[in-house]
């Protein structure tokens, strides 16, 4: 297995080399991941035919998070799942151990593995149609905060590999399911309702205190989270098909209910600001001008009122339902 392990040493090399060279745009930054992650599936899944043979059934590789949503940051982690077509014990094996291998590779060549293991090598993220459908089905059943979670999770799936066919289908029973079910949305929102505060009382920033990243405003909580998790919930409650937040602001914004111009303009700006002086995301807000400052302000600030906004909404839902 020398030969392998050197294409995927090659292929690692050739990332870190070119990584800062792909970082004029975060639509530039994100194909340039693209590429990297389906040369390491390519890469992957041509070492398992040879090792176990032909692919038993039709599949479709998904990726979510960030990378689903077309948002990477430097150090993003994986976040990926598997669908397939056949529903027996060999092919459940097959693409579960297809998962692990692929997990490791992307690993090795600059992926961190996923804290909450919502990978391929794991069982829950790797089924046939037929056990997502009842998976999908249970979580809804369920209700409970990990269950919510998952369902977030999975809204932002976006086929990178295959057909796109059954990842739609899924949303599509989650999507029938919510409109038969509207108080899901107050569940939804609860789930992600948490935001960092990341500005005082007296409008200064509120940054780290110590650490690595002393005094410096971490952007996750305070500014993504709020506007990543706010459309994601609009873009549920109208069963929309796009996966990352400009694509799900700009669809929104097409409805007769919704005027959202501004809160893409800020977090075009947001995607701008940590492609270019942020660690991740941490952001030193002593490389910022003036200017950038009271823009990045102006952000924290639309993301407060979007979640609130979008709280308003899901009580209108609800008390129509009343």
């Amino acid at each position: 297995m020398e030969a392998d392990f050197s294409r995927y040493q090659s292929l690692k090399n050739w990332r870190s080399e070119q990584m800062s060279t792909h970082q004029s745009s975060t639509d530039e930054f994100n194909c340039f991941h693209e590429l990297v992650i389906n040369k390491v599936f390519s890469l992957t899944i041509d070492d398992m035919v040879k090792e176990h043979g032909p692919l038993p059934s039709d599949f479709s590789w998904f990726v979510m998070g960030s990378t689903g949503r077309y948002e990477q940051a430097v150090n993003s982690d994986q976040d990926h799942g598997l669908v397939f077509e056949n529903n027996d014990e060999y092919t459940k094996e097959y693409f579960l151990t297809f998962g692990k291998r692929l997990c490791v590779n992307l690993q090795f060549v600059g992926y961190p593995y996923c804290i909450g293991n919502v990978m391929s090598s794991n069982p829950l993220w790797c089924q046939s149609i037929e056990s997502w459908e009842h998976q999908l089905d249970k979580w809804l059943l369920e209700e409970s905060w990990e269950s919510i979670r998952y369902l977030l999770i999975f809204y932002d799936a976006r086929v990178v590999v295959g057909e796109a066919s059954p990842i739609r289908k899924l949303k599509q029973r989650l999507h029938q399911s919510l409109y038969r079910n509207p108080h899901l949305l107050s569940r939804f929102f609860d789930n992600t309702s948490y935001m960092k505060k990341g500005i005082g009382v007296f409008g200064q920033f509120l940054t780290e205190s110590n650490g690595r990243y002393k005094d410096c405003l971490e952007l996750k909580h305070t500014a993504f989270f709020p506007y990543v998790n706010s459309i994601r919930l609009l873009a549920v409650k109208e069963s929309l098909e796009q996966t990352s937040t400009l694509s799900r602001i700009h669809a929104l914004s097409k409805l007769p209910a919704y005027n959202l111009d501004s809160y893409a303009d800020h977090f075009d700006k947001l995607l701008s600001y940590r492609l270019q002086y942020a660690d991740g995301y941490y952001l030193n807000v002593k490389k910022l001008n003036k200017r950038e400052k009271l823009g990045l302000k102006q952000i924290l600030l639309g993301g407060r009122d979007l979640q609130r906004y979008v709280e308003m909404t899901v009580k209108k839902v609800l008390e129509n339902e009343v």
